[in-house]
């Protein structure tokens, strides 16, 4: 059970020694502290000015749109049909017995939003086959306030998937609630890595805390242990840092937060995608040098419970090996 706190944004003394303990004094302090800034919230962090998760008016202002254009009910029934996709993901020399391993990635789940949003993703997961899980972020709805909502829709939802699970912190979720999500058998990846074993060989599995919104990414931390030969692979919540990742060798890259748009024109070309890069990173496959990348639309909805011209999805990722880089 985890620990009840004095209130949703206050952790307890054990607590806070816990989380310092293991993500390092400094970085406990600068993460908690723009959580419970009041002016970081509005402005995300004094760069983001323009932050259009914060914007309450915008919601509303998106609502009436789709209401009047008599969209509002099929764009909210598009959220709770979650989509399965799958992609083949080629690593650079991967050894032999590692082929074929399957990863199921889920992101910005936002269980909160939609009180039948648990239940559409145990469907979809409950139909799928795989090795272990990664999950890149965003279990909350808003980006601050009370989080035991999404704690609880995650309760729900993580007897129906598969361990292991491996997952990263997005800009949506609370430092906070990694006492909760590990207490499920979740191990959180706070610019951390693992090593992964399967018949003899070993792929390493680094994440690293939301850069988009806190800026508490160290992809030096996350992957300072790792072998420069050994097959690795880096959970970020956004694409944006894509060159960093690749320069520090890493042979693929899972990511999300764009939702892909989520509300789109027809062929899917999103309106706004909140990332500071360009949109051929935004959604789907890519590459980046020899680095391969998979950004995911995301099984939930974000700001408002609509998605049109952009299914909601998981996907399976197939690691096959591709000798040139």
């Amino acid at each position: 059970m985890s620990p009840k706190h004095p209130s949703p944004q206050q952790p307890t003394t054990e607590e806070q020694q816990r989380l310092e303990q293991r993500v390092g004094h400094l970085h406990f302090k600068q993460r908690f502290g723009i959580e419970t800034e009041r002016r970081a919230r509005l402005i995300g962090q004094g760069v983001k000015l323009l932050n259009i998760e914060n914007w309450g008016s915008m919601h509303q202002l998106i609502r009436t749109c789709l209401k009047l254009s008599f969209s509002y009910k099929r764009a909210k029934k598009n959220v709770l049909n979650i989509a399965i996709t799958h992609n083949l993901l080629p690593i650079y020399r991967l050894p032999a017995g590692l082929e074929g391993l399957r990863l199921l990635h889920l992101s910005d789940l936002h269980l909160d939003l939609l009180p039948e949003m648990a239940n559409s993703l145990i469907a979809s997961i409950n139909q799928v086959d795989y090795d272990l899980c990664v999950i890149t972020g965003d279990y909350r709805a808003k980006t601050y306030g009370d989080y035991s909502a999404a704690i609880n829709g995650m309760k729900k939802v993580r007897p129906h998937i598969k361990a292991p699970i491996y997952s990263v912190l997005g800009n949506h979720d609370s430092i906070l609630m990694t006492t909760a999500l590990e207490a499920m058998g979740i191990r959180l990846l706070m610019n951390e890595h693992v090593a992964i074993k399967q018949n003899s060989c070993t792929i390493w599995l680094a994440g690293i805390d939301d850069p988009h919104y806190f800026r508490a990414d160290n992809i030096e931390k996350a992957s300072s242990e790792i072998p420069a030969t050994a097959p690795s692979i880096l959970l970020s919540h956004t694409p944006e840092i894509y060159k960093h990742a690749a320069y520090a060798a890493f042979d693929a890259m899972l990511c999300g937060h764009t939702h892909g748009g989520q509300i789109c024109l027809p062929g899917g070309k999103p309106l706004y995608c909140n990332v500071t890069c360009p949109h051929r990173y935004c959604s789907g496959s890519w590459k980046y040098h020899r680095m391969m990348g998979y950004t995911s639309r995301g099984a939930g909805a974000s700001l408002v419970e609509a998605r049109i011209n952009c299914p909601a999805e998981i996907t399976v990722h197939h690691l096959c090996n591709t000798s040139s880089p």
